[in-house]
């Protein structure tokens, strides 16, 4: 995971102390959401996310230089937040499949939580900066691949079926966008599921897809 000194490189900033760096970022971001949703990017102007954020518009520029760099790290915030918790529930699984369970329970919980962030970046990202742009892109991938690493590892130590490599990279980002679709479909879904329902019934559905993989013998078929 990247170091807050790390994050504060990507944006150009006049203060040199990255901890306070990464606090002030997180309440202009925290700010930046809603009204980014509420209004679109276009029509919200730095002075409102400034004073929504309880900075003033002088103080804001020390942080960022342009609304596009606001932008940005509402991406950057949901991608930092989604590598630490999965990293973390890696870390902590006892192994197995609960390995699994763990990292995606607290995947799901994140996106939960993080859930305007996340529709913000598919309606905004066009938005961003090409340069932006590849960053975010880069950081999705950066996030499947920490899934990728949990399959390969539960199928190296036979707790999972083998896969071959590209269906292992699949399945990497099919649960990278379940995670995304509790947001999409949150019209329908919160009305019939809790989160905890959701989180419980997929597990298991994912679970259960991999146990019936088939190996290559059988696709052969």
């Amino acid at each position: 995971m990247r170091s807050p000194a790390k994050r504060t490189r990507d944006v150009q900033t006049q203060v040199k102390n990255p901890d306070l760096v990464d606090r002030r970022r997180r309440q202009i971001v925290d700010a930046a959401v809603q009204l980014f949703i509420d209004k679109g990017f276009h029509r919200t102007t730095t002075r409102e996310i400034a004073r929504t954020a309880g900075v003033s518009i002088g103080s804001l520029y020390e942080y960022v230089r342009k609304k596009e760099d606001v932008l940005y790290l509402v991406c950057d915030a949901i991608h930092e937040e989604m590598e630490r918790g999965v990293t973390e529930a890696l870390n902590r699984a006892s192994g197995g499949k609960d390995a699994l369970a763990e990292v995606l329970r607290e995947y799901f919980m994140v996106c939960h939580r993080m859930s305007d962030h996340i529709l913000l970046i598919y309606q905004e990202t066009r938005t961003l900066p090409s340069q932006w742009r590849k960053r975010v892109l880069e950081n999705e991938v950066r996030i499947t691949g920490i899934f990728m690493e949990v399959l390969a590892r539960l199928s190296a130590a036979g707790d999972l079926p083998r896969m071959d490599p590209s269906l292992m990279e699949l399945a990497a980002h099919n649960l990278t966008v379940m995670g995304h679709m509790w947001t999409f479909r949150r019209w329908f879904l919160a009305r019939h599921y809790s989160i905890e329902d959701y989180i419980n019934l997929q597990t298991r559905f994912i679970l259960g897809l991999i146990d019936n993989n088939p190996g290559p013998k059988d696709r052969a078929l």
